[in-house]
């Protein structure tokens, strides 16, 4: 099969499932999450926060989800330091053939090297680089353990994605790539989407370009979806950034992984990246397309 005829069916199997009526996201619930992971301090690898939040966030999922997959392991950096990495994946519906794969990084950077940092030896507090894509997904997870999907679903918290310099790949995307090299067994989901930097006030999702070269027909339903949700207005039907983020590990992979994000965030990579820039009502946003793209796969 072609990869257009692929995404043409792929579109008219999803088209084709049954409306099911949203479940419900709550994105005052979803910010309390992302202050807490805040209290936690920097959740950089090899930190006491970094640590406690691992902790925190297993005992959420476990609470929450069906099964609780924990992938653990030590990576040594370009310099020779060792970080000790987590990797959790939340499962409902476990034996269902048909899943979605939704994940977000929950690691801080050391280092506020962005454009626009005011001091490039602190480090980022990641309010919306890190904790807005982890509220989101687990406000999609206290809806999903009040009623049970009808389709797989997999919630991924990847680790190491914003430790070391981009140009150089070995230390960033360090938990996305270990998850494409050790998935565990089952079926593939039909689609991945990642969330990140999804809680700034003024929220504006643009088309991601390897998002589009990648898997065009999951973009296309994305931005349906949100459309069709009365989202349109945040969902920009248009491309603007192309972005080297955890969805191009999963690609490389095979999985149809496409990146949810608001990369025109002034605070990007700066100590500014502060509880006070999210927003509960872009929260709300990006859970309720999430939400909305579990009801659409379900039969």
């Amino acid at each position: 099969m072609t990869a257009r005829m692929f995404g043409a069916a792929f579109v008219l199997l999803l088209s084709s499932c049954r409306q099911a009526a949203p479940r419900p996201f709550d994105g005052e619930a979803a910010l309390g999450y992302a202050k807490a992971q805040m209290e936690f301090g920097l959740r950089i690898p090899g930190t006491e926060g970094h640590a406690r939040m691992a902790l925190w966030l297993d005992s959420l999922l476990r609470a929450r989800a069906d099964t609780v997959v924990l992938q653990a392991w030590d990576h040594v950096t370009a310099r020779g330091d060792t970080l000790p990495l987590r990797n959790l994946l939340a499962r409902f519906t476990p034996a269902a053939p048909e899943r979605l794969l939704f994940f977000a990084h929950w690691d801080t950077r050391p280092i506020a090297d962005g454009p626009t940092s005011r001091d490039r030896t602190a480090p980022v507090p990641g309010a919306n680089d890190g904790a807005s894509g982890v509220a989101v997904l687990l406000g999609v997870a206290d809806a999903l353990r009040q009623l049970r999907p009808g389709v797989g679903v997999d919630l991924l918290f990847v680790d190491g994605e914003d430790y070391g310099v981009f140009q150089d790949s070995a230390d960033v995307l360090i938990g996305s790539r270990y998850y494409a090299a050790n998935q565990p067994p089952g079926p593939r989901p039909l689609y991945a989407v990642l969330f990140d930097m999804v809680g700034d006030a003024d929220l504006q999702i643009f088309q991601e370009g390897y998002s589009l070269l990648g898997a065009p027909e999951v973009v296309q339903l994305v931005w349906e979806v949100a459309r069709d949700a009365g989202h349109g207005a945040v969902f920009q039907g248009s491309p603007k950034h192309t972005l080297t983020d955890d969805h191009v590990s999963l690609q490389r992979a095979g999985i149809r992984a496409i990146d949810v994000v608001d990369f025109d965030y002034p605070y990007w990579h700066t100590p500014d990246d502060t509880i006070d820039k999210v927003s509960a009502r872009s929260l709300q946003v990006v859970g309720e397309v999430a939400l909305a793209l579990i009801a659409r796969a379900e039969r």
